[in-house]
């Protein structure tokens, strides 16, 4: 196990390294995504980074997929997609609090886990539904009033995006799979992750309009309830 973690500390330090210098993450950023990762591995072994570095590679994809035609719209996001320590915590602190209560509460391994991957399964979701929603959707409704609405607002989405957000989820559920076993659980994280990129939209169009939440408050809630959901189906089998 030590020689795993020390492995481990070096791929993620290079990972950090890279992500710094090709300017993906602050050095704060970096940091913080490095301790998370060490607390996953710790309490989801291989699977659990192997779903981090998906979501890492594919919400980088997105974001920067496109960026020419979001700055046209003034939807591109600033310093260039460059994720802070703030932005790395709203998307994988619940992961990274799930994988330490993995390790410490061994006996409970199994359901903290599936809740790790349903909590990635929503932040993949989310990041791919509104990066590559607002490239590809063609017509955009308000959440709650499914009333036309203007691309890129708070709580706006499309079926194209609201489609891809689903092959987001399905993906970490294929990781989770190829990580645990193929059970009825991918199907939980396939559920948890989508409901949890729904909720996001709903506290988009409501508590994010009023300047409420901020959106990385949004985007760690997202994640939380999607936990929350693997939880309560947990219970069903």
């Amino acid at each position: 196990m030590l020689l795993q973690l020390v492995v481990v500390i070096i791929i993620l330090g290079t990972g950090m390294y890279l992500s710094v210098k090709a300017g993906k993450l602050t050095q704060a950023g970096a940091g913080t995504g490095g301790l998370l990762g060490i607390f996953i591995f710790l309490g989801a072994g291989f699977p659990g980074l192997a779903m981090l570095a998906i979501f890492f590679i594919i919400g980088t994809a997105a974001t920067t997929w496109g960026h020419q035609y979001k700055m046209q719209l003034g939807l591109a996001e600033q310093n260039k997609g460059r994720r802070t320590a703030g932005q790395v915590m709203a998307n994988g602190g619940v992961a990274g609090i799930l994988g330490l209560l993995s390790w410490v509460f061994s006996g409970k391994a199994e359901l903290f886990n599936l809740m790790l991957a349903a909590a990635f399964a929503s932040a993949t979701a989310d990041t791919v539904s509104s990066e590559l929603g607002n490239v590809y959707g063609k017509r955009f409704y308000h959440i709650l009033t499914l009333k036309p609405d203007r691309r890129g607002q708070n709580g706006v989405v499309s079926l194209e995006g609201t489609l891809l957000g689903l092959a987001g989820s399905a993906l970490i559920a294929v990781l989770y799979g190829l990580g645990f076993g193929w059970n009825a659980f991918m199907a939980v994280v396939l559920i948890a992750g989508t409901l949890g990129n729904l909720t996001d939209s709903i506290l988009g169009a409501t508590l994010e309009r009023r300047h409420y939440l901020s959106n990385n408050g949004v985007n760690f809630l997202n994640t939380v309830f999607a936990s929350v959901v693997a939880w309560l189906l947990y219970g069903l089998f």
